[in-house]
């Protein structure tokens, strides 16, 4: 069980306690609920369906839903793959049959990823949910990052494989390859999302926030009102936001100045896993339970001195 699991059962059996306590065992049921697994569209995304008055630059998805470790299982991250339409370009298999063999990390301190011990010949479900669970990151965060980069889930390419979430892939140069291969681009990334998270203080950061339309800064800015670390997360990741080509019609590229790639990352999650903007537990229980900030809850912090 990792760090994050440790901490976040103790915390909603804590919670559990003083809600019968505060409030009656009425809440019981709503504190102890489970995300829900939602059943994903076999279709490809369209994005007409999709009502684009949700995307929010501020909060791409909340924090719950980005740290959430416990979003899918192993076999619904499977199950998941399975259902997606799958083209092959080139003799690259289908994330849902692909293997490769992973190698031991170790833990990265308090907060941040636990240790992750390698194995032969890992399908790649087992290893989005390793991960996840190592570093605190939702799969389902994992799982829209493949796509979003790489287009992994519907077209996988031997070039997507090597660069499967983008790290290390500047916007100006070309990838570094010593972070090259499926398993290293997906642990990278958690990595790194948990480093941001840890380290908050970056050029995204909760607050009013100069976030730019395009790598070219001719195309200018406009400040954003960063309110959550998830979505600060998604900045230092991709340091970019749409404009409105963009959002006027995300099926096309837009101008010269349009970037769509938070963008996408919204589109692809609400296509397959609905609202990503939920808080699900009351205030009241502590916003730790939300991983406010990216951090769960701590028993004594929930606790009230007697």
């Amino acid at each position: 069980m990792s760090y994050f699991e440790r901490h976040r059962l103790s915390a909603l059996a804590t919670a559990a306690v003083l809600v019968v306590v505060l409030a009656g065992a009425a809440l019981v049921s709503a504190a102890l609920r489970a995300e829900p697994a939602t059943a994903a569209p076999t279709a490809p995304i369209a994005t007409n369906t999709i009502d684009l008055a949700g995307f929010e630059p501020g909060r791409i998805v909340s924090d719950y839903t980005f740290f959430n470790a416990d979003a899918m299982t192993e076999q619904q991250v499977q199950s998941f793959l399975l259902s997606r339409s799958c083209i092959r370009t080139d003799s690259s298999p289908c994330l849902w049959e692909y293997r490769e063999s992973t190698v031991d990390q170790p833990a990265a301190g308090a907060g941040h990823c636990a240790a992750y011990p390698g194995a032969e010949n890992e399908h790649a479900s087992t290893i989005i949910s390793k991960v996840a669970e190592a570093c605190g990151i939702s799969p389902r965060i994992l799982l829209v990052l493949l796509q979003k980069e790489q287009s992994l889930l519907s077209r996988p390419t031997e070039s997507g494989y090597l660069r499967a979430t983008g790290y290390g892939c500047p916007d100006t140069a070309d990838c570094e390859t010593e972070y090259f291969g499926f398993f290293n681009q997906v642990y990278n990334a958690a990595w790194q999302f948990r480093q941001y998270t840890q380290e908050p203080e970056r050029t995204y950061k909760i607050g009013d926030t100069e976030v730019g339309y395009n790598p070219d800064a001719a195309c200018g800015a406009s400040t954003v009102d960063i309110q959550n670390q998830a979505t600060a997360n998604l900045y230092n990741y991709t340091p970019y936001q749409p404009n409105e080509a963009a959002l006027a019609d995300p099926d096309s590229d837009g101008d010269g100045c349009s970037t769509h790639g938070n963008l996408n990352f919204w589109l692809f999650y609400t296509a397959w896993f609905g609202s990503g903007n939920p808080d699900p537990y009351p205030d009241a229980l502590g916003s730790c339970l939300n991983y406010a900030h990216g951090q769960p809850c701590r028993v004594p912090e929930l606790i009230p001195s007697l």
